[in-house]
């Protein structure tokens, strides 16, 4: 499913991820041709996509990414 605002993607793929971590998988594509990077999260039922040509996404997904490396930090062992 491509999801046209930021703000749904982030919310949908955080939620994605806290259900079931072992299984999510995180994708970022970027196609210089076309000026477009793509951003993907899974788990192997629900596919959230995400696709801008907006440079300034870049710092909300800088974020984003931050916000899930901490969830995976966090998780015990």
């Amino acid at each position: 499913m491509i999801l046209n605002s930021w703000e749904e993607f982030e919310k949908g793929a955080e939620r994605l991820y806290l259900q079931d971590p072992m299984k999510a998988r995180y994708t970022m594509k970027y196609c210089h041709n076309k000026g477009v990077l793509c951003l993907k999260l899974t788990d192997n039922r629900t596919c959230l996509q995400y696709r801008t040509e907006i440079a300034q996404d870049l710092k909300k997904m800088e974020k984003f990414i931050g916000n899930l490396m901490r969830h995976m930090a966090s998780k015990e062992s």
